[in-house]
């Protein structure tokens, strides 16, 4: 009788206020509640390369920060991270604990190109997020074989294509030695400078690759110098990085010396190996060099450096793992704040998958990330650098090295 004495206006209006609840109604998956969302998190905390594991330190106290402001949306943040000590077995086992035991809402930024290609199959066949991965495998990107996995920084074959670029342009009659992680990681950037020198791969004089157990790569600098090269391209890890810094230098070899970006920190890499033997060493990177005065009147650095003085005091600003642990938890925050009430696996995934000109804070003048259902390579920009003194040095422009997808 009510609907009769109203006009077909008012019976809109009424079939809206009605329909508002509904709209709006909150969806969960495991990991998420009215009060709580469960990030899980591998790192390698021990073992060869557990320099990385102050990245998890930055990202625990980032999210702390966050849960101080207010939280996600009301919902506070319980971030859980373990240990994988860099061991592929390890790292499926704490996959496993996190998803099945602790029922992480997704699983972020896991650390190593080991460790993520042992969880891969995984995730995907439990359609749990694998979200922004620490490492550059081209599978991490693989949107279509892997649809609930996304990479976080550039593509290890990108970044090989870039340090062709310039020694093509600096040095085109070189001789080249590499040495490379014997892994998905050292492949992938060996093979991005392959395919990024064209006809010239004949440039490559000698390639060594050592085993992330090996306790020293003495022998294999060794061989590579023996070679005759000119150049010389460390694509490492921090340890065998620091060992080889040391080893070149001991024996007065003097290339041009490229150091993949995955060892260019100069508080874990450069500092213990020596300041005085790394200079003019060459990298790439797409964050801000927190040791570079360059950067001290940045709005986003700033935010940056008042965060570490509050909430991990003990940590530097110099040390690209620290940059790098703000820096991805930045973006795991935006992909939760667009996700709303809608935290459900689904819309989670399709959230880090419509990030637009996202900036985080730490990235250099010109990186945006950008991502969709085709696209989940969020970073894929580097910028030269040389290290001069006590911090890196940029030069160029910001470089696409794009890849076959």
């Amino acid at each position: 009788m009510l609907l009769r004495l109203l006009s077909p206006a008012s019976i809109a209006a009424l079939s809206v206020l009605l329909a508002g609840p509904a709209a709006a109604q909150k969806r969960y998956d495991a990991g998420a509640s009215d009060t709580e969302i469960k990030i899980g998190n591998i790192m390698p905390y021990s073992g060869p390369a557990s320099a990385y594991g102050v990245a998890g330190i930055i990202e625990a106290a980032y999210f702390r920060m966050i849960n101080d402001q207010g939280g996600i949306n009301g919902r506070q943040i319980n971030f859980i991270s373990y240990d994988d000590a860099y061991n592929p077995a390890k790292a499926v086992e704490q996959a496993r604990k996190l998803v099945e035991s602790d029922e992480v809402l997704v699983v972020f930024n896991p650390l190593g190109t080991p460790s993520n290609t042992a969880i891969l199959k995984y995730l995907n066949m439990k359609k749990v997020p694998q979200l922004f991965v620490g490492a550059g495998g081209t599978s991490f990107g693989d949107h279509k074989a892997y649809p609930w996995t996304m990479a976080w920084q550039p593509p290890y074959q990108s970044e090989g294509r870039i340090y062709a670029k310039y020694i093509l342009t600096e040095k085109p009659n070189a001789k080249i030695a590499v040495l490379y992680q014997n892994d998905d990681f050292g492949k992938d950037v060996l093979k991005g400078f392959k395919d990024g020198l064209g006809d010239k791969s004949l440039m490559i004089v000698a390639t060594e690759a050592y085993e992330v157990t090996e306790p020293t790569i003495d022998s294999r600098i060794i061989n590579l110098k023996a070679s005759g090269a000119d150049v010389f391209v460390s694509v490492t890890t921090p340890k065998p990085a620091v060992q080889a810094i040391r080893k070149v230098a001991a024996m007065d070899w003097k290339p041009l010396y490229i150091q993949g970006y995955a060892s260019a920190s100069v508080g874990s890499v450069l500092k213990p190996a020596g300041l005085d033997i790394s200079q003019g060493i060459v990298s790439a990177y797409y964050a801000k060099d927190g040791s570079d005065p360059q950067w001290d009147n940045d709005e986003g650095m700033k935010r940056f450096t008042a965060f570490l003085a509050k909430y991990a005091p003990d940590y530097s600003r110099n040390d690209i793992s620290v940059i790098y642990g703000y820096g991805v938890a930045q973006a795991m925050v935006q992909v939760l704040r667009q996700a709303g009430d809608d935290l459900t696996r689904v819309n989670v995934m399709k959230q880090a998958e419509n990030l637009k000109d996202f900036v985080p804070d730490i990235v250099l003048p010109g990186v945006k990330l950008n991502t969709s259902a085709n696209d989940h390579y969020p970073i894929e920009q580097l910028q030269m650098m040389r290290f001069n003194g006590e911090k890196w040095e940029l030069f160029g422009p910001v470089i696409t090295g794009e890849i076959e997808r």
